[in-house]
């Protein structure tokens, strides 16, 4: 994210020199030659190559915040996940801004008129990360990481009738073995309810459609910048979350939420307060980790890991919350997560 500048003097006058003042240039060309030809050493970040810290950190960050959520919405007997929505996502924002204010990071100041290019794009996101809370807290979090990957399926379909893109037959075998293993990994699930997989389709639908419509409104944010260029990462990270408070807060009351938030005892559960704030804090690190990684390796090998991922991810959770399973289930779970690492795979190429 830093570079260092280097700047060059340039002499009109080379011509009027003498050899021996040409001399010393001469060397100092030869010496930054030499230098060039040598090989690069690889970063290193204590100690340890830097694409090796960056990749475990993504991993990491990734990986806890499913557990670390999935441990708030099920463990505690908490029963109002959009308000602890609310609150991871005035977490992000406080946290971005920080880092600005810090000289960390250089957000888009809010205006009007980019607020309202972007807030269609905004309410998208709120579905996609309200239903992921209500989803992940009735469906187990090996069926929710294969679910997941059918926002691929529909990406792909909105690919091919939105912006008319074509794909291989190996990319389509990919998606038809995720679709067959969700299907299969559902109808096996011992914990199956209707209620937790129709947040799960849900999920699958406003994920396609944020990545669908981002890349629509991308160039049409730009217009709005105030560099005339697409939003970065982070300002999208605080106005996604920023936004997102209003829309949460109409979903709370719709909920019936409000009434008795303050009576939930998991309000007065330390260890509760830790999970979510703890979970709300590295949801925001996934931003920084993913940059840093994405700067140390290329897209292919990012979305690679991203899907190598969800395989621990599963493991972990299978683990931890005792999740009750049986053989075919756990095959569908197999398959799933390996038509997910072959699907990056393939369409990479």
């Amino acid at each position: 994210m830093w570079g260092l500048r280097r700047t060059y003097n340039k002499s009109s006058s080379m011509a009027n020199q003498n050899d021996e003042e040409a001399q010393p240039l001469v060397a100092q060309q030869q010496q930054k030659t030499i230098a060039s030809s040598q090989p690069v050493s690889p970063k290193t970040t204590c100690g340890l190559p830097s694409v090796f810290v960056a990749g475990l950190c993504y991993c990491c960050a990734s990986g806890s915040m499913v557990i670390l959520n999935k441990h708030a919405l099920a463990s505690f007997g908490f029963t109002a996940p959009t308000a602890l929505l609310c609150f991871q996502c005035l977490l992000a924002a406080v946290l971005v801004k920080l880092c600005e204010l810090f000289g960390f990071v250089k957000l888009q100041p809010l205006k009007r008129d980019l607020v309202a290019v972007w807030f269609p794009v905004n309410l998208i996101f709120v579905g996609m990360i309200g239903t992921s809370f209500y989803a992940l807290k009735e469906v187990g979090v090996g069926m929710v990481t294969v679910w997941k990957n059918l926002s691929n399926v529909v990406t792909a379909l909105g690919d091919v009738f939105v912006y008319k893109r074509s794909f291989s037959w190996q990319v389509w075998g990919c998606l038809g073995l995720m679709l067959v293993s969700a299907v299969a990994g559902a109808s096996t699930d011992v914990q199956f309810s209707w209620s937790g997989y129709s947040w799960q389709i849900a999920n699958c639908v406003f994920t396609s459609g944020y990545a669908l419509y981002l890349r629509s409104v991308m160039d049409k944010v730009a217009e709005h910048t105030s560099n005339k260029q697409k939003m970065d990462e982070f300002s999208m990270v605080y106005y996604n979350n920023l936004l997102s408070v209003p829309p949460i807060l109409l979903m709370m009351w719709y909920f019936g939420e409000f009434k008795g938030l303050l009576e939930q005892e998991a309000l007065r559960n330390p260890a509760f307060l830790m999970v979510s704030t703890l979970g709300g804090v590295i949801g925001f690190g996934i931003s920084f980790s993913s940059l840093w990684y994405l700067s140390q390796t290329t897209a292919t090998i990012y979305s690679l890991v991203g899907a190598l991922n969800k395989i621990p991810v599963a493991i972990v959770g299978l683990v931890a919350f005792a999740e009750p399973t049986n053989p075919k289930n756990l095959t569908s779970i197999i398959i799933g997560l390996g038509a997910g690492v072959l699907f990056t795979r393939v369409k990479s190429k």
